[in-house]
C-alpha cells in the first residue's frame, strides 16, 4: 500500500522527502502548552506555511487545534494512522503517538551518526562513560572527516586552546560584515497576524520579541546562510567562539542551528562544505574543526543521549537538590528589572532575538541558574520554549546535564560553575557593570563571585565525593568570609 508521508516541524527539508504524497499538520495546541519565545512561535509557523507552499499539489495541509483532528484509528479520521508512515520524530511524546496510531516508523534521519550506529558504539564501550571526546573521535574516523588515514589532519583531535580567545581589547564588535538576512514575505505577515490574534484570544502566552524575522525558514534561506557563513564568519569562528561583545550579538556563530534543527539543511552537507574550505586553503583548521566538532561531536551526541538516557531523564534528575522556581525576570525576559549587566545584557538579546550563544547560555544563563538553585526541569522546559533553536531533545543533555549537572555527573564530570572572573576575561560586560567582578562581599559585590562561593557552600556535602571539586571546595574552606558570602547571597532580592 502506498502511504502518505506524514512530516513534523523538525523534517521540512529536502532529506525527508523522497517524492511521495505528503501531510503536514499545524496544531495550535502546540503553542499553547506554556508561554513561548513569539520569535520561536514565528520561525515554527512560517517554515511549516512555506513548507506547504512548496509542495503544493503533493501537501495534505490541515491548520487544526490539535492532531487529533486529523489523524487516529476510528471511522471519523480525516486520515488513519496506518495510512501514513513517518520517519521516527524527535520527541519521545511524538515517537509514542505515532505508534500508537498505527504509522509505518521509518528510521530517523537527519544526523551524522545514525540511532544503530550509536547503539553499536555505546555497547561496545563495556560500561565506560559514554565520552564526548571519544564519540567525537570515532566518528571523525568512520566519516574521514578532517582525517589523514587513521590520524587527524594536523595531528591535533582538537584546537580548544587557539579557540579560546577573549574578545579584541576595547572593540565594540568582531567588525564583520552582518549576517545574512531572510526577507520576509506574505507567509510571515500572515503569521504575525495569527500570533497577534491568538495572543489577544488568550489561547496562546507568548513572551519575547518578533520580527523581522532572522532565521531561515526554507532550505533555500537555509543554504543562503550557509554561504553567507562560509564567505564571511568562518574564519574568526574558532578564534572567538566563546568571546562576547555588548555591540555584536552574532559574532562569527552560523545561525544555523534553528535551520537544522528545523530539517532545512542536512548537517553531513554543511560539515562537508566546511571541511572543503580547509582542504582548499580558504580557512584555518582551527576555526573548521571547532565547527565540525560542535555539529559533528557535540549535536550528535546530545541527541543520541536524549534516546539513551531515557524519557524520564529531563524529570528525574536533581542531583544538586536545585528547588528554587525561577523568577519573573527571566520568565518574562524582563531585562529592564536585572541589575547584573552580563545577565541583563543576554536576557535583553534572548527578548530580542529568541537566541544567544553557547557562552551566553552556559556561563552566564546556567551559571547563574546553577548557582542559584533553580529547579532544573523547569529551567529546561524554559530553555526550550525560549529559544528558537529549542527541541526537547537539544536541551535535556545541554541544561540538566552539562549547564545545571542535575544528573551527578552523567553528561559532565562537574559543575560548570564561575565567578565573575570568567565573564571578565571572554566578555566587556564587567566594564558597563555596577558590579565588581574582583569583589565578593559588600555593595559592589558581583553575584557571580559571590554567588559561586554560596553555591559551593550549599552543595559541598554532595559534591565532596567529586575529586575535580577537591580543590574549589579546599579553597571554600580556607574562605575568611565564608558565612557573610553566603548571608549576603541568601539575602539578595534583586537579579
Amino acid at each position: 500500500m502506498d502511504r502518505t508521508r506524514w512530516i513534523f516541524a523538525g523534517q521540512l527539508g529536502p532529506a525527508f522527502d523522497d517524492g511521495g504524497p505528503m501531510l503536514l499538520i499545524e496544531a495550535r495546541s502546540v503553542f499553547a502548552r506554556a508561554p513561548m519565545h513569539r520569535a520561536k512561535a514565528h520561525l515554527l509557523l512560517s517554515a511549516m506555511r512555506h513548507r506547504a507552499a512548496e509542495l503544493g499539489d503533493r501537501v495534505q495541509f490541515h491548520q487544526v487545534e490539535r492532531y487529533g483532528d486529523v489523524v487516529g484509528t476510528g471511522p471519523s479520521a480525516l486520515v488513519h494512522g496506518d495510512e501514513l508512515e513517518v520517519i521516527d520524530p524527535t520527541s519521545w511524546g511524538a515517537r509514542a503517538m505515532v505508534r500508537r496510531l498505527g504509522a509505518r516508523v521509518l528510521p530517523s534521519r537527519g544526523f551524522v551518526t545514525s540511532e544503530q550506529e550509536f547503539a553499536l558504539w555505546a555497547g561496545a564501550r563495556g560500561g565506560k562513560r559514554l565520552l564526548l571526546e571519544d564519540f567525537y573521535r570515532t566518528v571523525r574516523q568512520r566519516t574521514g572527516i578532517l582525517m589523514e588515514g587513521d590520524q587527524p589532519v594536523g595531528g591535533q583531535w582538537n584546537y580548544d586552546t587557539e579557540n579560546r580567545q577573549p574578545p579584541p581589547k576595547g572593540a565594540v564588535s568582531l567588525g564583520l560584515p552582518d549576517p545574512w538576512w531572510p526577507t520576509e514575505d506574505e507567509i510571515d505577515d500572515q503569521v504575525r497576524e495569527d500570533l497577534d490574534r491568538w495572543q489577544a484570544e488568550g489561547t496562546v502566552n507568548l513572551v519575547g520579541e518578533d520580527g523581522p524575522r532572522r532565521f531561515a525558514a526554507t532550505a533555500a534561506e537555509a543554504s543562503t546562510a550557509v554561504s553567507d557563513f562560509v564567505e564571511s564568519r568562518l574564519n574568526d569562528f574558532g578564534p572567538f567562539e566563546d568571546a562576547t561583545l555588548t555591540g555584536d550579538w552574532t559574532m562569527a556563530h552560523s545561525l544555523l542551528s534553528a535551520p537544522m534543527n528545523l530539517g532545512l539543511i542536512d548537517p553531513r552537507e554543511v560539515i562537508d562544505t566546511i571541511a572543503a574550505e580547509y582542504t582548499a586553503g580558504r580557512a584555518p583548521l582551527s576555526s573548521v574543526e571547532g565547527f565540525v566538532r560542535q555539529i559533528m561531536g557535540w549535536r550528535d551526541y546530545v541527541w543520541h543521549l536524549y534516546w539513551h538516557l531515557g524519557e524520564e531523564y529531563s524529570t528525574g534528575n536533581n542531583a544538586l537538590a536545585a528547588h528554587q522556581p525561577m523568577p519573573i525576570e527571566l520568565l518574562a525576559l524582563a531585562d529592564e528589572e536585572i541589575e547584573a549587566n552580563c545577565l541583563r545584557h543576554t536576557v535583553a538579546g534572548l527578548r530580542q532575538h529568541g537566541w544567544a550563544h553557547h557562552i551566553q547560555r552556559l556561563m552566564i544563563l546556567g551559571n547563574w541558574s546553577l548557582q542559584r538553585g533553580y529547579n532544573p526541569k523547569q529551567l529546561n522546559d524554559w530553555f526550550i520554549n525560549m529559544f528558537v533553536d529549542g527541541t526537547p531533545w537539544v536541551m535535556p543533555a545541554n541544561v540538566i546535564g552539562m549547564s545545571q549537572h542535575a544528573d551527578g555527573g552523567i553528561v559532565a564530570t562537574k559543575p560548570y560553575a564561575s565567578g565573575g572572573a570568567y565573564i571578565n576575561k571572554m566578555t566587556d560586560y564587567c566594564g558597563g557593570c555596577r558590579f565588581n567582578p574582583k569583589v565578593r562581599v559588600g555593595p559592589d559585590a558581583c553575584p557571580f563571585t559571590a554567588g559561586y562561593w554560596a553555591f559551593l557552600d550549599r552543595t559541598e556535602p554532595l559534591l565532596r565525593g567529586n575529586h575535580r571539586m577537591a580543590q574549589p571546595l579546599a579553597g571554600l574552606r580556607r574562605l575568611s568570609d565564608r558565612e557573610a558570602v553566603v548571608l549576603q547571597e541568601r539575602q539578595r532580592d534583586h537579579l
